[in-house]
């Protein structure tokens, strides 16, 4: 993907992220998550329907690459099943750590291809995509 392409995207999601703001509703699924090495926290909101992602919602301070990543997410799980998300997740965890993976599957998600030539930005990019990781081994209990 070219590079100007790329921050377009970054910066679309920084600036306008989708689905951030929390909500007051119990049936979401709930989680805090924070990098203890810089300033990063997000707090999650995930609600699922009949094996689906129905809806994703974020808030929480954190820098420009934590927002969009996070909205990213928002953008390419919505509508996906547990298992679909799995599989995104997977994808996107490969993606981060220079593994084989399904660039299709990850959408926009791909702008990330290239994180690991700045090691100090993979927790800011993988933070809510572990949030994510950890409802999703939830709900599959």
């Amino acid at each position: 993907m070219d590079v100007n392409l790329k921050r377009s995207i970054l910066l679309e999601h920084y600036q306008n992220p989708k689905n951030r703001g929390l909500i007051e509703d119990d049936s979401y699924i709930k989680i805090n998550m924070n990098n203890e090495s810089c300033i990063d926290e997000v707090n999650l909101m995930v609600k699922v329907d009949d094996g689906i992602i129905t809806d994703v919602r974020f808030d929480g301070d954190a820098c420009a690459m934590c927002i969009s990543s996070s909205s990213i997410m928002v953008e390419t799980l919505v509508g996906k099943t547990v298992d679909e998300a799995k599989n995104i997740l997977n994808n996107f965890f490969n993606m981060i750590d220079e593994k084989e993976y399904d660039a299709d599957v990850l959408e926009a998600a791909t702008v990330y291809d290239d994180t690991y030539k700045q090691p100090n930005r993979k927790k800011c990019v993988l933070l809510s995509w572990w949030g994510m990781e950890k409802i999703v081994k939830e709900e599959e209990k």
